[in-house]
């Protein structure tokens, strides 16, 4: 399990990339495979598991050929610990905009 709690997004991305990889690899894949499963070029995926050009379709894309969309399905699930937070959450699903806070208001 990786601590991410002090990294740089750029780290966290290197280190996503490098789990791909590893795991195309363990899956005995080529990236030829890969791409083509997925639906992107060759490419795309070597620049994916170098960490460069990485847009998050493609990423997804990899990871569900991969085998991994439980994972991606798990990644922002909610926090609900509470009955209010449940309440809280059900009804922020309604709503469109966060309201500002009267001592927010813009200065003017």
């Amino acid at each position: 399990m990786l601590d991410l709690s002090f990294s740089k997004p750029e780290e966290v991305v290197g280190r996503l990339c490098e789990r791909l990889r590893t795991e195309r690899l363990a899956l005995q894949l080529s990236q030829a495979d890969v791409a083509g499963r997925a639906g992107v070029g060759v490419n795309t995926v070597s620049n994916l598991e170098a960490g460069r050009n990485v847009g998050l379709e493609n990423m997804v894309r990899v990871a569900m050929v991969l085998g991994r969309g439980k994972e991606l399905e798990a990644l922002f699930l909610p926090r609900l610990e509470s009955i209010e937070d449940i309440r809280r959450y059900e009804s922020g699903a309604k709503r469109q905009r966060v309201r500002r806070k009267s001592n927010d208001a813009p200065a003017g």
